[in-house]
């Protein structure tokens, strides 16, 4: 049961907020293919391709990190979205080209071992799923009411309710996609885009107050904190568990060399790219301007009400409830159905992709029930707990993802030195993941990490995998050698 882009396009949430609205559905079976694979994409298809890019980058949750990030940098967050775009625009489009190169995200950390891909994948799959996108997506809805609630309603019980219907509906829906899930994709993406342009616009044009002074982190190395803030868009993950639906859609419009259709990636990253980046300093200005207001803010989702009830009034803020909410439950509905069935086919039934949806019924249902459980719970400990909580988490993935991306970006250099791959991705993974577990368990506990250069910015793995990467070519060489 492969991915479809058509599928994607028709309205289906894969990931954290992602959305295509079905007007830009194109059907690769009405392209007419030649003998000869044609040079490359049209240029109408390169926008269908890059708005599909667009589609998986756009995601309700991602809307929350920039307010936040530039309320917090102040008058230093134009550096500090420099280095957030680099993380949550740059590093995805070349998670698409690399897995494109390389094959799927299994086959490129299968390079380092079997079992290593297994893992890995296995990781992003519940890193985007119920470890932490999912339960966001209640968290965040949860943030756009707080506002509307009764004064002296415990924010706690009010919490529990809402996940626990949040879930239900979620769950009930997942097993029945259909036509309510088709509308809420059609109609949640193009009233996300209405909601931005309308606080942005506002924010252009009645400001709500200047910019405050950097806050920590943001008062020493402004751009390498917007980087590492950049993490928190869960992209570069999403784009390797994802990325094989761009590649095939490429392929079944004509382009069939691995290279061409990299190159044809990279051109529709630009058309998402600068889509995303829009968006992203619309809302980072926006944030920004209340720096003064709420300087003390520790979401994002409360920044975008604050604001919206600043300038619209009540009823901003439930016309932004209502879009966050529909849309965070589309998401919602997406992300279990993604997560469930991409575990069934893995680890549960016989014949993985290849085995029937009757066999697949039961199997995942129960899963798709213990994802919405086990999220409803984490989302009871609140948005900034979920948010704190996540940063160990993808600081211990993303340097792994961000060393196989590159490698799989000149996966023929490393593929004739076979090592690489597995001193490279080895050894960051054990020095990403011994300092996230210090990171979230032991704070303050020296390791002989912190020693290395970059250690102080957080980005002691980028010498290990340097050092790793030489050992890597001396070892394929030694080994060939020895063949030899």
């Amino acid at each position: 049961m492969r991915f479809s882009l058509l599928k994607l396009l028709d309205g289906l949430y894969l990931r954290d907020g992602c959305f295509c609205p079905s007007r830009f559905c194109f059907d690769p079976k009405g392209v007419h293919m030649a003998s000869s694979a044609p040079r490359g994409l049209r240029s109408d298809h390169v926008v269908t391709v890059g708005i599909a890019l667009f589609s998986m980058l756009f995601g309700a949750g991602n809307l929350i990190i920039p307010p936040l990030l530039a309320l917090q940098a102040g008058s230093a967050t134009p550096v500090a979205m420099l280095g957030f775009l680099i993380a949550a625009i740059g590093l995805p489009v070349m998670g698409f080209i690399a897995v494109a190169l390389a094959g799927t995200a299994r086959e490129l950390a299968g390079r380092v071992h079997p079992k290593f891909g297994e893992f890995f994948v296995a990781a992003v799959y519940l890193a985007i799923g119920p470890c932490l996108a999912i339960p966001r997506t209640s968290s965040t809805a949860f943030e756009m009411l707080v506002p509307l609630l009764p004064e002296g309603v415990s924010l706690g019980t009010a919490r529990l309710v809402f996940a626990v219907g949040f879930f239900v509906v979620a769950f009930v829906l997942t097993l029945r996609p259909g036509v309510i899930t088709r509308v809420l994709g059609r109609i949640t993406g193009p009233a996300l885009i209405a909601l931005i342009v309308l606080v942005v616009g506002a924010a252009v044009i009645s400001p709500l107050g200047p910019a405050a002074a950097p806050q920590a982190p943001y008062d020493a190395g402004a751009a390498v904190q917007g980087f590492l803030t950049g993490y928190q868009t869960m992209d570069l993950l999403a784009s390797l568990a994802f990325g094989i639906i761009i590649a095939e859609t490429i392929h079944e419009l004509g382009v069939t060399d691995d290279k061409r259709v990299a190159f044809e990636i990279s051109r529709s990253g630009v058309i998402a790219g600068v889509l995303m980046a829009i968006i992203y300093c619309g809302l980072a200005l926006a944030g920004m301007q209340l720096g003064t207001v709420m300087p003390d803010a520790t979401n994002g989702a409360a920044i975008l009400a604050r604001s919206a009830s600043m300038h619209f009034g009540l009823a901003g803020t439930v016309v932004v409830f209502a879009i966050f909410f529909l849309a965070c439950m589309n998401v919602c509905i997406g992300l279990i159905s993604c997560c469930s069935r991409y575990f069934c086919e893995t680890y549960v039934i016989e014949g993985g992709a290849e085995a029937s949806e009757e066999a697949m019924r039961r199997p995942f249902a129960i899963l798709a029930f213990v994802f919405a459980a086990f999220s409803c719970v984490l989302s009871n400990v609140g948005l900034d707990v979920i948010l704190m909580f996540s940063v160990p988490m993808l600081n211990a993935l993303y340097p792994v993802a961000i060393v196989l991306v590159l490698m799989g970006l000149v996966h023929g250099f490393c593929d004739a030195h076979p090592q690489v791959w597995v001193w490279v991705g080895g050894v960051v993974a054990v020095q990403s993941v011994i300092t996230s577990v210090r990171d979230a368990f032991f704070a303050g506990a020296w390791l002989p990490f912190d020693a290395l250069p970059l250690a102080d910015i957080g980005a002691a793995w980028a010498p290990v995998a340097v050092v790793a990467f030489v050992i890597g070519l001396l070892h394929s060489k030694f080994v060939a050698h020895s063949r030899s």
